[in-house]
Order: C-alpha cells, then sequence, then structure tokens
C-alpha cells in the first residue's frame, strides 16, 4: 500500500495504491487531522485489491469528516473494490464519483 496526499483550498485528496490493508487506516487518520479539511476525497484509482480493510477506512474516514463537519468523497473506484463497496452500501454514507457506477 502507498499512500500520497495534497491539500488545496481545504480539500485533501489522499490517493491510494496497491492492496488495501488496515495500516492504511491510522496513516489517513493521521493526514486527516493534520490538514482539518472541508473535504477529504480518497481516490481509488490505482488500488488493485480491497477487502474489508477498504470499508473501514471509508467508515472511518466518513466519521471523522462528521465531526470536522465536513464531508468525505471516494473517487475513481475500480471493479473489484467497487464490488466490495456495493455490498457494504458504502455508497448511502460516502459520495462515490468517477468510478464503475457512472
Amino acid at each position: 500500500m502507498y499512500i500520497r496526499s495534497f491539500l488545496q483550498d481545504k480539500e485533501i485528496t489522499i490517493t491510494l495504491s496497491g492492496e488495501i490493508d488496515r495500516h492504511a487506516m491510522k496513516t489517513i487518520g493521521e493526514k486527516i487531522d493534520a490538514y482539518l479539511p472541508r473535504v477529504c476525497v480518497l481516490d481509488f484509482r490505482d488500488v488493485t485489491f480491497m477487502d474489508s480493510s477498504g470499508i473501514a477506512i471509508v467508515v472511518s474516514g466518513v466519521r471523522r469528516m462528521r465531526q470536522l463537519e465536513g464531508k468525505l468523497v471516494i473517487s475513481h473506484v475500480q471493479p473489484q473494490p467497487m464490488r466490495v463497496f456495493q455490498a457494504a452500501g458504502i455508497g448511502q454514507i460516502a459520495e462515490i464519483r468517477g468510478g464503475e457506477q457512472e
């Protein structure tokens, strides 16, 4: 798992690549807490595999962003992670853009 991020106008984009694991959740949480963004975009364009760890990352991100009165957006989701998100009903708690749904 590789994570990179950038902040612009109170919107942080966190790009994930490789296979999502539990360790990514801590890193993402640290980035949100460091920048206190209004919007957090999790970019999944380079995620090759995801299991329930990815769901945990999104749920944790949604909770933290709600505490900050912001929102979490998931973008560029590849087919395999999208199936996991759809099975878990993630679209009901977070906006998904630029993925298989469109």
